[in-house]
């Protein structure tokens, strides 16, 4: 499994990483939690309809740059966002938790 890290969290948070098509519809669909964080790409933008939990989304460019930082509850619909290239989510809170906001630029490890 691969995992990430920030300026601000060096230790390692677990990432699965959705590049096929199938993997970016399924998502965090049917789940009731996750421990880390799923990287859709190529992704710009998420739904939460059917989620059964609200979730943290960080919309990232070609660099891993995260453009912009919300939570989204379950139903939800969110706009394609200009300049993203990948999608980070997780549980909402954890983004925070992590570093994760605005102009922080994410390293991947593995996968």
């Amino acid at each position: 499994m691969a995992t990430f890290t920030t300026p601000e969290r060096p230790q390692p948070v677990p990432l699965e990483i959705a590049a096929s098509a199938r993997a970016r519809r399924r998502g965090l669909l049917g789940r009731t939690g996750t421990e880390g964080a799923l990287l859709l790409t190529p992704a710009s933008s998420v739904h939460t309809v059917g989620m059964r939990f609200a979730i943290d989304v960080a919309h990232l460019d070609r660099d891993l740059r995260v453009l912009s930082v919300r939570t989204m509850r379950p139903g939800r619909v969110g706009l394609p966002r200009l300049r993203a290239r990948h999608v980070l989510e997780a549980e909402a809170g954890a983004l925070t938790s992590w570093g994760v906001r605005p102009g922080v630029r994410i390293a991947v490890q593995g996968g």
